[in-house]
């Protein structure tokens, strides 16, 4: 019993890199822009936020300079798309590679430099319950608080004037821009706080779920996240519940290790990656129930006037 404790634990954790990331580019998504750059942004705000905590000693800055290496590249990418009507998919495109390349260059220094210990957080008393402690009350407190972005993410879209403009703007923003919004600035503002909040994601693996730095460390996960979005039709519970479920499927391959499964170590590393293609494949095959919860200007440019 108490290995299916750590088991759904060390699934919180996990879930809680992918929930992050997927939940900004939700927000990029709701407000119509598609940024495949994920990949990138993570693996710079992982390089930053090992870093400063290097640095520093302190991961609460690390999470900050995370968040303000993938909000910079963010903001690049927005002002790249959004004001010079680049191609979405290629600039994304663009932006993971260069990300993948200039934190490894950055990150030379930085590969057998190790991080303060770590506090062992659990909840008072909680914490301390046979089981059921470990598993769900001994988490950094940043898993916690992804739960809490989570709800905070529904009220904004589905109950405030904030949410519902960011929605117009992502489902008809000509007509959004004919009732007087700035729908260039509100879609940046949505890139860039969606680039933080995978910045926060990228920094959070180099810093507590992995504390240490190697080249290409995020190892896809910011792809996961984005085929998460569509997994979860745009719905931010449904994103975390997905990611939970990743989660799992990445923790279980260690878990059949640890527990003398005899099978091959390489068909356990691919079924993180294998689950998020059969979900997909799952989900294409109704193109309607996609249609009918996708943002209608999702990808497509916006040019003022037209």
């Amino acid at each position: 019993m108490e290995s299916y404790a750590l088991l759904i634990g060390a699934t919180l954790s996990a879930g809680t890199v992918l929930a992050i990331a997927a939940l900004g580019l939700l927000i990029n998504e709701k407000a119509g822009i598609v940024n495949l750059g994920a990949e990138g942004m993570m693996l710079c705000a992982a390089i930053a936020g090992f870093a400063t905590v290097v640095h520093t000693g302190n991961t609460w800055l690390g999470f900050a300079a995370g968040m303000a290496a993938g909000a910079l590249l963010a903001a690049i990418f927005g002002v790249l798309v959004i004001w010079l009507n680049t191609n979405q998919y290629a600039t994304g495109l663009a932006l993971s590679l260069f990300g993948v390349g200039f934190s490894a260059f950055a990150g030379i220094s930085y590969v057998q430099a190790k991080l303060p210990e770590l506090p062992k957080y659990a909840i008072p008393v909680l914490g301390d319950l046979p089981l059921v402690g470990p598993a769900l009350f001994q988490q950094h407190p940043l898993v916690y608080l992804t739960m809490l972005l989570v709800l905070t993410l529904v009220w904004f879209l589905y109950r405030s004037r904030a949410g519902l403009v960011l929605r117009s703007v992502g489902e008809s923003p000509e007509s959004a821009h004919a009732l007087g919004y700035p729908v260039r600035r509100i879609r940046l503002l949505a890139v860039v706080a969606g680039g933080a909040l995978c910045g926060l994601a990228g920094a959070y693996i180099s810093t507590v779920y992995t504390p240490l730095w190697v080249e290409g460390m995020v190892a896809g996960r910011g792809w996961i996240a984005l085929a998460l979005t569509t997994f979860a039709t745009w719905r931010p519970a449904r994103v975390l519940l997905g990611a939970y479920l990743f989660g799992g499927v990445t923790m279980l391959q260690f878990h059949l290790q640890a527990t003398g499964v005899q099978v091959a170590s390489q068909l356990l590393s691919m079924l993180p990656y294998l689950a998020t293609i059969v979900v997909l494949a799952l989900i294409s095959r109704n193109p309607t129930w996609i249609r009918v919860n996708m943002p209608a200007s999702l990808g497509k440019p916006f040019y003022p006037g037209s």
